[in-house]
């Protein structure tokens, strides 16, 4: 007879000792408890729910506790005497909504000075990634950033219609071996503007007749326009505004145009993958197919 598992324990819990004396080490580990979002109790331990990741940060912590000469031990925990399931959710609740509390005040502060709402978006999705618990004041505080960027954007001279039979069932041509612009636009043009695009390649858009050229040499089409990539052209001719759309514009900015005006260094390892994978005998379809691929992974790994 098979012996019945225990479900699983929801919470994990971190005790730690470290040496009074290696202050430096006190203040390095307690950064890091708080970059994570444990929640610290009055017995010396500190709390994460149980996920792969907060395990894995766990473990790191304590072999780092132990290089400085402490103690640490990560338990899975089913329950606290004193603090029922739903009373450990509102403390984790509880401390988001401070993060949250704090760029509120930010934002009405703002009708007095100048903010840079892409470094509250940074702060925003930083706060968001130790929400676990969904906190409600995570839509207030976007609705606050939306309406800011709305009120302060300035009217397109012109915006291009999503759907419109200009732009479906199209060839888009760009140059050959691309990289994170070129890649990261045409997954945008496919996943947005036109489903059914197909890509081609070429050193002049006329080799592909009726095609739409995106990031080429010369004029036509959509292609880097004052301080913007292609990426971000794209998504101001067809009102790509989606939060996450505009998070992907900055990191493929800044890997592109190496000018780090967004703070964003996520891109480089990906355009540092894609120069990789155009040093290989692959095509030109091939590589422009795993960029996109990898363009999707981090549009569905934004939260």
């Amino acid at each position: 007879m098979p012996v019945p598992t225990a479900p699983p324990a929801p919470w994990l819990m971190l005790v730690l000792t470290l040496p009074s004396k290696n202050a430096s080490a006190r203040v390095s580990i307690w950064r890091k408890l708080r970059r994570y979002g444990s929640l610290s109790l009055r017995t010396s331990g500190y709390v994460l729910p149980n996920t792969p990741d907060n395990m894995e940060r766990f473990e790191w912590i304590a072999t780092e506790i132990r290089k400085y000469k402490g103690q640490a031990s990560v338990a899975h925990v089913q329950s606290f005497d004193d603090l029922p399931h739903e009373r450990m959710i509102q403390l984790f609740v509880a401390e988001r909504n401070k993060d949250y509390e704090d760029l509120i005040r930010q934002l009405k502060g703002s009708r007095k000075r100048a903010l840079n709402t892409t470094s509250v978006r940074r702060r925003l999705q930083e706060i968001v990634a130790l929400d676990f618990f969904k906190s409600p004041m995570r839509a207030k505080v976007e609705a606050m950033i939306n309406a800011m960027d709305k009120s302060s954007s300035k009217p397109q001279s012109r915006t291009r219609r999503r759907g419109g039979s200009e732009f479906v069932n199209r060839i888009w041509v760009t140059r050959h071996r691309p990289g994170i612009d070129r890649c990261a636009s045409a997954w945008l043009i496919q996943r947005f503007i036109d489903p059914n695009a197909k890509f081609g390649f070429a050193g002049d858009s006329k080799q592909i007749p009726d095609s739409i050229p995106f990031d080429m040499f010369g004029p036509d089409g959509f292609g880097h326009r004052g301080s913007d990539c292609t990426f971000e052209t794209l998504c101001k001719e067809f009102s790509l505004k989606e939060a996450k759309v505009r998070a992907i514009a900055e990191i493929v900015h800044d890997a592109d145009l190496h000018d780090e005006k967004y703070g964003c260094p996520e891109g480089t390892g990906i355009d540092r993958i894609l120069k990789g994978w155009a040093k290989q005998q692959i095509s030109d379809q091939e590589l422009l197919r795993r960029g996109m691929e990898l363009m999707e992974g981090l549009y569905e790994g934004i939260q």
